[in-house]
């Protein structure tokens, strides 16, 4: 007897999950997957982000969700023939449910189901207008009274906001926020951006004059919208700015530059927000039913507080601040910090021939570059890549589908490749002194950013600074005070400065909650960012999602969104869809509502 195919393990697997789900037999359900198994699912099955790990909490999530959710046909995706062997099949997958149209991937390992990714592609009956349903553009025939596509468009911007209400404001226009409006805009979900910046890019543009993007283009496409063919693999600060400045226009967002959101709080009794803007000088009162918090994980700087502050004579500015070295020749730079940021202003001040020294108090991830697209990107996010057949969604979902239980497993191998093939580069880094790690549990970059959104620095040139001493470093020291001219560093060295660059990062996003609503609401929400795992700057309790980000939390409807330009383009869908059926008033019943933990 001939072994199965990949295809037909397939197809055996989802008929049989598709019956016992519509037939309400949990059991049989549970039969299909392995003990060690993991389903992640993205708004479909349980109105959140949530990985069920192993069956007892698949048993949990199904008893709850599974007569309101109603799943069927789940089935192989078409066109999408599956892939391996019997050992481990993998394959794409759609389904329905009540509300809605799921996409997703799975991964059957030894003829049960290992990994099962399920995500919501689209609400039934609120679908977004695109191909056969695509606007008209021209309304044929005889109207009078007829206004064109601009005059519409401009009747909505005098109306919104002041008389017609949105149903959701988003506070913060980058490229989160903007990605997020578009996705709103294609569902008809009235919206108003609120961006304190004369123009939409400007948070790109206001950063320091060496700033590129350290992820390649194939990673950072927008929605609907990708880069064209032509653009730099690594792109320039200014350059991003100008595209998101376009993007605005072209997708016809609701955006409202110059305006800053002062002061907000949920009324409980009309389930509305009541937010108050000063936009360019005049005070608008605006009552959402949703707010999105798009303020960035780079929004909210962290400045520390030492000694001697006030009484040091030179300059000093948090990275976000710094504008590059064109104003300091002649001058002598310290830049507490060993991340990315500290290392682009280094070697932007050491290239314009200025006295930089950089204090690193603790150890960093460096990968170079090359590597990392090499190694840890090219398979989903590079030219041979997209020359394979790999679209941008495809990438997504396949870099979803990995639980971030395990993903640290997935990740360890190629960090090791990366620490072999450059191990002459890491040799000659640790011998100009400075403090190398992997990751506590060696798994590098990604996860890192995951789980704290710090502590690594991609390498475009800096470190060989650092090797060759242009860049003078200082390890394995904090900083003990400053005085008129300088540093004073714990172990009693001085540097003298006249400019300290604080490169120290940023504070968790429930900051912004405290500044606009108040200490209660940011403490009810807690922390923003994480999973939960025990490592460095990542406390627990295990979450198996980012916390708080992208779903509901504690709050009645706050919502946070952002994350790089890869993050904003893929969890703005499942953001949107959710707030787009809560506006159309369908049933959501969300499942296990995010914790509330550590306040900072």
């Amino acid at each position: 007897m001939l072994d199965k195919t990949s295809q037909a393990i397939l197809e055996e697997t989802l008929t049989r999950l598709s019956e016992s789900l519509e037939s309400g037999n949990i059991d049989a359900a549970l039969e299909l997957f392995q003990d060690d198994c993991y389903w992640r699912d993205l708004v479909t099955f349980t109105w959140n982000l949530r990985t069920m790990e192993g069956k007892a909490e698949i048993r949990d999530m199904l008893t709850t969700q599974l007569a309101r959710i109603k799943p069927a046909s789940i089935r192989p995706a078409s066109d999408e023939p599956a892939s391996g062997d019997a050992a481990l099949v993998e394959g794409w997958i759609e389904f329905d449910t009540e509300v809605s149209r799921g996409f997703g991937h799975i991964r059957i390992k030894e003829g049960r189901i290992w990994t099962l990714l399920t995500t919501m592609s689209e609400l039934k009956d609120f679908e977004e207008c695109k191909g056969a349903t695509r606007p008209m553009g021209a309304e044929h025939g005889v109207d009078k009274n007829r206004m064109n596509w601009t005059e519409k468009l401009a009747h909505e911007r005098d109306t919104l906001g002041y008389t017609e209400q949105p149903y959701c404001v988003v506070v913060g226009g980058g490229q989160g926020g903007i990605a997020l409006g578009a996705r709103l805009r294609h569902l008809n979900v009235p919206t108003i951006i609120i961006e304190k910046n004369p123009k939409a890019g400007d948070s790109w543009r206001n950063r320091y004059k060496s700033l590129c993007l350290h992820d390649p283009v194939w990673y950072d496409h927008l929605p609907y919208l990708p880069f064209p063919s032509t653009w730099p693999v690594f792109a320039p600060k200014d350059k991003i700015g100008d595209w998101l400045e376009m993007y605005t226009k072209i997708m016809e967002l609701n955006y409202w530059t110059s305006s800053e959101a002062t002061n907000a709080y949920y009324d409980e009794e009309k389930k509305e927000w009541v937010v108050k803007v000063n936009r360019d000088g005049e005070e608008v009162t605006l009552r959402p039913k949703q707010l999105v918090m798009a303020t960035g994980m780079s929004g909210k700087a962290n400045v520390p507080d030492f000694t001697g502050q006030d009484v040091f004579k030179g300059e000093q500015q948090h990275s976000s601040q710094h504008p590059g070295p064109d104003n300091y020749a002649g001058k002598k730079v310290v830049v507490l910090g060993a991340n990315n940021s500290a290392h682009d202003i280094c070697a932007a001040l050491a290239e314009a021939g200025i006295d930089v020294t950089m204090v690193q108090r603790s150890s960093t991830h460096i990968v170079r570059s090359d590597s990392l697209m090499d190694i840890g990107l090219g398979a989903l996010y590079s030219e041979e890549a997209v020359a394979n057949g790999m679209t941008t969604r495809k990438a997504d979902l396949i870099f979803a589908s990995l639980p971030y239980k395990i993903m640290h497993e997935f990740q360890i191998p190629l960090y090791q490749q990366m620490k072999e093939r450059d191990a002459q580069f890491y040799a000659d880094l640790e011998k100009a002194g400075f403090m190398l790690d992997w990751g506590d549990d060696e798994s590098g970059l990604f996860m890192k950013y995951l789980r704290r959104g710090s502590g690594y620095y991609i390498d475009v040139g800096a470190c060989q600074l650092i090797i060759d001493g242009t860049i003078k470093l200082v390890s394995g020291v904090g900083v003990e005070a400053l005085d008129e001219t300088g540093v004073i560093l714990s172990d009693g060295q001085h540097l003298d400065a006249d400019l300290i660059v604080y490169a120290t990062g940023f504070g968790s996003m429930n900051g912004w909650v405290e500044d606009l609503i108040d200490k209660g609401t940011a403490e009810k929400v807690g922390k923003v960012w994480g999973l939960g795992s025990q490592t460095t700057k990542d406390p627990g309790p295990w979450e198996g999602e980012q916390r708080n980000m992208w779903k509901p939390t504690q709050q009645d409807a706050l919502w946070f969104h952002g994350g790089n330009l890869h993050q904003s383009r893929h969890y703005s869908q499942y953001l949107s869809l959710q707030l787009k059926a809560r506006m159309e008033g369908l049933d959501t019943p969300t499942y296990k509502l995010q914790e509330s933990h550590h306040l900072q």
